[in-house]
């Protein structure tokens, strides 16, 4: 019993160091694909294929339990309205409009990546989850240690519009709510099942935004861009999102929280910007100063405190 168990906690911390790693590169590859892409027109080139391929690997493993594909009953219709209008829809509309709205976005990763401050509060009064010493006390320095590393070094620490503080927590607001969807979702659906309802319901408010703002004539005039090696970045970039961002990492995240909880699983999103910051040092020939690497190793200590003895009690 207790090796079964061991079993499933190595699993679960996998798929969410995974899914982190993988989203990780997002904002890199984000980053590119916006060179030549219009923001909605790499949204829906990215969700609409996410969607598809989905759907052809839940036909074809229909026996597989993290891969296979149940019909949506009625009576669950709202749980997937509300997560999918929760993430992607808003949480992307609304990281959009904070990052116009706030000067440095230094600041704006920084409130961006506020979640696992939110989880404890939103799983313990949407859920009624167990809230240990151990979790917020390495909650709170993770997130000590993501400011550390997003804000040392930095030279521009104007807010701007307040807006723009208030429009950062809503999107951080919207994730912890969509995460709180894939606890509550009945566990007859795996989790392949979850982000495609998911994913499926947010391209209803997706497409008729881009077809009112960009249009089909955004992608018809791909084709007679200047640069056509740019665009082939572009692509391959959201291709990654596609298949490893929007479909690999979110089925990895689904299935871990569903085991551990969304507040442990959402403290994992504190070790997303070292690995950010580990690419960028890599493959950009970046250096980071002390104070980052302070800030690196107090995120790695809060996910040790955060998962110490309790880190995967039954809830």
């Amino acid at each position: 019993m207790s090796i079964s168990r061991n079993r499933e906690e190595l699993v679960a911390v996998s798929a969410l160091i995974a899914s982190m790693i993988i989203w990780s590169v997002s904002g890199i590859a984000i980053k590119h694909a916006l060179v030549v892409l219009p923001p909605l027109t790499m949204i829906v080139l990215r969700f609409v294929p996410s969607v598809l391929l989905m759907l052809i690997v839940g036909i074809v493993r229909r026996k597989h339990s993290m891969f296979c594909l149940q019909r949506l009953e009625w009576k669950d219709v709202p749980l997937f309205l509300i997560a999918g209008f929760c993430q992607p829809f808003l949480y992307y509309l609304l990281e959009t409009f904070a990052y116009d709205a706030l000067d440095s976005p230094t600041i704006a990763e920084t409130l961006l990546s506020t979640s696992p401050l939110l989880s404890p509060i939103f799983a313990a009064v949407l859920l009624r989850e167990q809230v240990t010493r151990n979790n917020i006390i390495g909650i709170l320095v993770s997130t000590a240690g993501v400011f550390v590393l997003t804000l040392a070094g930095s030279t521009n620490y104007s807010i701007g519009s307040y807006w723009g503080v208030l429009l950062a927590f809503g999107a951080v607001s919207a994730a912890v709510v969509d995460s709180i969807m894939m606890r509550k979702a009945p566990m007859r659906y795996s989790s392949l099942s979850f982000v495609f309802y998911a994913q499926v319901v947010s391209l209803f408010f997706f497409i008729p935004l881009w077809f009112w703002k960009e249009g089909p004539q955004a992608i018809l005039q791909l084709p007679m861009t200047n640069d056509h090696s740019q665009l082939l970045v572009a692509l391959g970039c959201v291709s990654y999102l596609t298949v490893f961002a929007s479909v690999i990492a979110f089925i990895l995240f689904c299935f871990a929280l569903r085991q551990v909880g969304v507040t442990q699983a959402n403290a994992f999103n504190n070790i997303r910007p070292v690995f950010t910051a580990l690419w960028m040092i890599l493959f950009f020939g970046e250096h980071l100063p002390i104070a980052k690497w302070v800030g690196i190793v107090l995120i790695i200590v809060g996910l040790f405190i955060c998962q110490r003895k309790d880190r995967f009690a039954k809830r």
